[in-house]
């Protein structure tokens, strides 16, 4: 049996966006069967833990004996198990996977830092002077991704691993109005999100988290 860790428990402002959150889609869009290890904080920061996940995050990927870490080489290692997830011709593969990488390098590395200034330091003289920049940038890059994607529905001739990785990272502007400006890709956000393997992915994640707070009241 699959398994993979997630937190038992984050701040609501995080709730649906934690990582794991890719590998419950992913397998539930390959229709691979698993089970969560919910983590603690004391579990995250155990000599244990680190020895599966040296940066004490989640999510950790375990199944007969194989480890990894890091959700872009999670969901790799799972969308080479579905056709679902990756196309069967080398060059769709290849593709795909490009995707997937723009995702977390072209696109990612901007929109995280603006979710870290506005969740954390929000206040802070030097992240208010910086905050224009950092959307600047990501308003470009949308607008980039929004001219590739055009009128078609998914990134490529059909839903792959790309689509999925990309939607989570859209995501993390949930807090903000910036994909407004976009509704070509807010468009496709919502379209991805409607797909019953993402529905059935959150509803997995967030129902942990009810379940903790219910324990806790």
């Amino acid at each position: 049996m699959i398994t993979v860790s997630a937190f038992k428990w984050v701040p609501p402002f995080a709730q649906g966006l934690v990582r794991d959150l890719r590998v419950r889609w992913a397998l539930e869009e390959a229709g691979l069967p698993y089970q969560s290890r919910l983590i603690d904080r004391e579990v995250q920061r155990s000599a244990d833990y680190r020895m599966q996940q040296p940066f004490g995050q989640v999510p950790v990927f375990e199944q007969d004996g194989l480890t990894l870490f890091e959700s872009g080489a999670i969901l790799v290692h799972i969308a080479l198990k579905s056709d679902v997830l990756l196309p069967t011709d080398e060059a769709g593969r290849a593709r795909a996977l490009s995707w997937l990488f723009a995702a977390l390098n072209s696109l990612e590395i901007h929109i995280q830092q603006l979710a870290e200034i506005d969740l954390f330091v929000p206040d802070a003289e030097w992240a208010k002077l910086h905050r224009p920049d950092v959307v600047k940038n990501i308003h470009q890059r949308l607008g980039e991704l929004a001219s590739w994607l055009g009128d078609r529905p998914y990134l490529e001739d059909r839903f792959t691993v790309g689509d999925l990785m990309m939607t989570t990272v859209l995501r993390i502007l949930r807090h903000t109005d910036v994909l407004d400006a976009h509704p070509t890709l807010k468009a496709y956000k919502e379209r991805c999100e409607a797909r019953p393997a993402f529905q059935r992915a959150l509803a997995a994640q967030l129902g942990a988290f009810q379940q903790h707070e219910r324990r806790k009241d």
